[in-house]
């Protein structure tokens, strides 16, 4: 998200919109929060679980700051627990799907949160919870604050599928979240918005949410408001920094409110990595510093881990992105210059081809009239070297191909092969396309450079309506339509690529492991754990 070039960091990226529209002051409204008086364990001496998902962490760094003695927290925990470097993340690789499909156990032909940025067949526009500024300015800040604000956690994510939060309040566990995107639970919040942001948009004086009994979300939410104070003013980017949520988890365990399980976002490394590339330290040492303050809030280290159990999770990989002198950037405008492209902050009219919805380094495409067929639009897209893998659905298969590759690839769910994850498919014609290692003899598939990409692929291109397909870059590419945000000479994610689709994990506190090392596949684990 530029500055805020990433999902989780839509609110920050809004606040500073409105900022800059209004000229900000400093919200006054106390919000009418009772989260502490609810939050209390009904098992005062069972272990706490403890989610901190780290944005954009990632293995390589990890390894390489314990290597160089830099990252003590870090070691602590790998030393006295387990460390996984190749969990599967979900696809696209950005924030807010991640994080749909890690609350709610599902990919996102279930959950229906397809990316950052997608198309509402239904609503007839782009969805867009906080590509960048310039995008928000064009498609219209109302637009985008009822998006993020309203209708993300409200109903585009399914609400028929059950999320964590929900599920543990049916079992009459005790939960909540530190400036988690996704939040959505049973017990009844408020969002308070300060007048400068009302009389900018049409935002109200509050809003009534849904979310798990403890609700932190920044300036919008403080459930310690009046109680300690929290870095949350402008400066502080209105409490969307790992320090607000450092403080938050600090107050309750040290006050012994700590909720049955509580999920915390550090969302600072994520721009960093994006603007200095992945190998840069800097941002894991203060992670590391500031999950050594955590620990010690329980009085030591060791402590932490007799009383809670501890999980450090990042939630997408950085592929290395290309100064700009060599090209890196591939703008789908230039691209897909012969048909009526939707430019952004137009309406859709009957002449509209086909609507370009970016996401870092994957993009959605969708054709709008029956006489176009996908067959050109790839022609002309694989000609491009930097383009990877182009996908679409045809006649129920998946067919999919590779830029600068004469070969394609068809596959469908149900099937005589069977993955590492006991899915089984159909494959047609060339299964190298997406790098499938094939064993005859045992009917079996394995994954090389796209992890789990068959079951990927498909949840993407099943997640929402419309005649569309998926468009990712190789690494060190990135694409672009209008003015969303890029990195040259820095890092993207969104790609279906190994480096940003393989995510660590550390569990310290219980001997128990995670069965399938996927983030869609942590759900079951989680509640595993909360059962004592």
């Amino acid at each position: 998200m530029a500055k805020m070039r990433k999902m989780r960091r839509l609110v920050l990226t809004g606040a500073i919109v409105l900022a800059l529209l209004s000229g900000c002051m400093r919200n006054q409204a106390t919000p009418k929060e009772r989260d502490l008086l609810r939050i209390q364990s009904k098992k005062p001496d069972a272990k706490k679980i403890i989610l901190i998902c780290v944005d954009s962490l990632m293995s390589q760094s990890i390894d390489k700051g314990i290597g160089e003695n830099k990252l003590p927290a870090f070691r602590f925990l790998v030393e006295r627990g387990q460390y996984y470097k190749d969990v599967v993340t979900s696809f696209p690789t950005m924030s807010v799907s991640i994080d749909s499909t890690l609350l709610t156990g599902t990919y996102p032909d279930a959950h229906r949160v397809p990316g950052l940025v997608w198309y509402s067949a239904k609503e007839k526009k782009i969805v867009n919870y906080g590509s960048g500024p310039l995008e928000i300015s064009r498609n219209g800040i109302n637009r985008f604050l009822g998006d993020a604000l309203i209708r993300l956690n409200g109903n585009h994510l399914n609400p028929h599928i059950p999320t964590l939060y929900e599920e543990l309040a049916h079992k009459g566990l005790k939960s909540g979240s530190v400036n988690g995107l996704i939040y959505r639970g049973n017990s009844d919040h408020l969002l308070t918005f300060p007048l400068w942001a009302r009389m900018s948009t049409a935002l109200p004086e509050e809003l009534k949410v849904k979310g798990p009994d403890l609700l932190a979300y920044g300036a919008l939410s403080n459930p310690l408001e009046g109680v300690k104070d929290l870095p949350d003013n402008l400066n502080d980017r209105f409490g969307f920094n790992n320090e607000y949520s450092l403080e938050v988890v600090k107050h309750l365990i040290q006050h012994n409110k700590l909720p049955d399980f509580l999920f915390v976002y550090f969302p600072d490394l994520d721009s960093r990595i994006h603007k200095k590339g992945p190998s840069d330290l800097e941002g894991v040492i203060r992670t590391d510093r500031q999950l050594q303050s955590l620990l010690q809030a329980f009085g030591s280290r060791e402590e932490a881990l007799k009383k809670a159990v501890i999980l450090i999770a990042g939630d997408n990989g950085m592929a290395h992105i290309l100064p700009e002198k060599q090209q890196p950037v591939i703008d789908l405008g230039e691209s897909l210059k012969g048909y009526n492209l939707l430019r952004p902050g137009a309406a859709v009219t009957d002449q509209t081809e086909i609507i370009v919805a970016a996401n870092d380094r994957m993009a959605y495409l969708y054709k709008l009239t029956p006489r176009l067929s996908f067959e050109p639009i790839v022609k002309a897209l694989k000609a491009d070297p930097r383009i990877d893998i182009l996908a679409w659905k045809d006649k129920g298969w998946i067919r999919a191909v590779r830029a600068g590759s004469s070969n394609e690839f068809a596959y469908q769910s149900q099937g005589g092969w069977v993955d590492p994850y006991n899915q089984s498919w159909t494959l047609a014609k060339d299964p190298e396309v997406l790098d499938l290692r094939i064993d005859l003899r045992k009917r079996t598939l394995d994954y090389g450079r796209y992890p789990d990409v068959l079951r990927r692929l498909s949840a993407a291109l099943n997640s929402h309506q419309g005649e569309f397909m998926v468009v990712t870059a190789k690494p060190g590419y990135e694409l672009k339509y209008g003015s969303s945000p890029t990195h040259e000479g820095g890092a993207g994610h969104g790609g279906i690529s190994q480096v940003e689709s393989l995510v660590p994990l550390i569990v310290a506190g219980t001997d128990r492991k995670p069965e399938s090392l996927r983030i869609v596949d942590l759900k079951p684990f989680l509640l595993q754990l909360l059962k004592g």
